[in-house]
């Protein structure tokens, strides 16, 4: 039984794989915009139905991991051991390579890249990227005043979860600069990583310095 879990598990992941790979494709030859989600159920040889059972809108082909990261890092914040600040543990998340970062993978830089090219042509993508670091920073937000016993809208806890997704987007940002202009991933990681502790001891000194 576990067996035949298992390979379910597996079929899942490589359909899920072959959709998104088949996508990213497409959206790399013709642009997010003009490439229909029939397009893609055709090339990964599905059903449109099955496109969005794997990936419930459009912009979740390309953002999904995002949206993992985010997750990610807020259950980082939200599950840190007592005694831990917000901001360390917010720090010891972000400054850990993942991914293509941390494999050093040239077809995973790559793969940074096309997405950062699609989303500069894309105002689809662009706003699903605002609205996901909104949310993001409003969960951040409501989480560190829950822990402080203030209100949901305390302007204290909403500076903090700016300040930290600030953070969080100047690093993407800076990833996506530097996949777009063919630097090696060892480069990038230890750019971003540098960027990250600069920002970082900026808000733990204090603005005022």
């Amino acid at each position: 039984m576990t067996t035949e879990t298992g390979l379910r598990e597996r079929k899942k992941q490589q359909t899920r794989q072959r959709i998104q790979d088949c996508a990213i494709e497409l959206f790399a030859e013709s642009g997010f915009d003009k490439v229909p989600v029939a397009a893609i159920a055709r090339a990964a040889d599905v059903s449109e139905a099955t496109v969005f059972n794997y990936f419930p809108t459009k912009e979740d082909l390309v953002y999904e991991g995002m949206e993992a990261f985010e997750n990610a890092l807020l259950a980082a914040v939200r599950d840190r051991t007592d005694g831990v600040s917000v901001l360390t543990a917010f720090r010891d998340f972000v400054l850990q390579p993942r991914g293509a970062l941390a494999d050093r993978d040239p077809a995973g830089i790559e793969r940074i890249a096309t997405v950062a090219r699609l989303a500069a042509d894309s105002p689809a993508l662009q706003g699903r990227e605002r609205q996901t670091f909104d949310r993001f920073t409003h969960a951040l937000a409501e989480l560190v005043a829950a822990e402080r016993g203030v209100r949901r809208d305390d302007p204290e806890a909403w500076v903090v979860a700016n300040a930290l997704m600030g953070v969080n987007r100047a690093m993407k940002s800076s990833v996506h600069r530097q996949a777009l202009a063919g630097q090696s991933g060892k480069r990038i990681a230890k750019d971003v990583l540098a960027l990250g502790r600069r920002t970082l001891d900026l808000l733990e000194d204090g603005l005022g310095a």
